[in-house]
């Protein structure tokens, strides 16, 4: 069904003179669910400050996808004749991400943008890591794992561990305990953290471990890992929104009607 709405798609716009450029695009459309909204932020994200995106669910109501299969029409005509003012502008929504720098040895460094959130693990036994904030030490996490995610992926693996739901406008980032162990030797915080854009998290790790670390749908084995940041990224996510479709509408369709 993707694969025929996206011909179709591709047919009516391309009737309406708009061109199809895959290298240097000014609107993504993704048609599927929120995991294809994810593969289409990653392959364009060198693009994100200039591109905007817009999603076609063809399963379940996302939180990425405004438009179903049946307002196709409506869409195109809004993507051909509402989207753009006499300045060429559409009307856009930003959101914020999630930066990851892993840095090893010798200075090394890797960095990495997140729409939904990152996680950290170890490849054998359990996760310790010194947590930082601003570079103050906050606690010594031992448990399963770290789930940090953007207010947008609140809603994802954030909130099946109990982290809280945010609102997508808020730039701020979670940090989520996975399992943690706590008893009279070991503790933890116990509770999901919320930092503001101007706070650092820095995850120090205690053993010269492999770590697996996800950034979304991506999986990366990292070695001689010296310390992991992660804060709200300069940049963000930007959305064209042709209609109203607040956030707290898409988290009742989606978890309670």
């Amino acid at each position: 069904m993707s694969n025929q709405l996206k011909e179709e798609l591709v047919r009516r716009l391309t009737e309406a003179k708009w061109v199809e450029d895959g290298g240097n695009p000014m609107l993504i459309i993704s048609v599927g669910g929120d995991g294809t909204m994810l593969e289409a932020f990653h392959r364009y994200v060198h693009h994100v400050a200039r591109v905007a995106f817009v999603g076609v669910h063809t399963g379940r109501l996302g939180f990425y996808a405004d438009w179903r299969p049946e307002e196709l029409d409506l869409l195109v005509t809004s993507i051909t004749k509402g989207s753009v003012d006499e300045q060429g502008v559409m009307d856009i929504v930003a959101y914020p991400l999630l930066e990851v720098t892993v840095v090893h040895g010798q200075g090394q460094r890797s960095r990495h943008l997140a729409l939904n959130e990152c996680t950290v693990k170890t490849t054998e036994g359990s996760l310790v890591m010194n947590l930082e904030v601003n570079e103050d030490h906050f606690e010594t996490f031992r448990g399963d794992g770290l789930c940090i995610s953007t207010p947008s992926g609140s809603t994802a693996y954030n909130k099946s561990l109990g982290g809280a739901i945010v609102h997508p406008s808020l730039a701020s980032i979670q940090i989520t305990e996975m399992a943690s162990i706590n008893n009279r030797v070991y503790r933890t915080i116990g509770s999901p953290l919320i930092l503001p854009a101007h706070h650092t998290c820095l995850l120090k790790p205690q053993n010269d471990v492999a770590y697996q670390v996800t950034i979304d749908h991506l999986s990366l084995i990292e070695k001689h890992v010296e310390y992991i940041r992660l804060k709200v990224a300069k940049e963000r996510i930007r959305f064209a929104r042709f209609r109203p479709f607040p956030f707290w509408k898409r988290v009742r369709e989606s978890f309670i009607d």
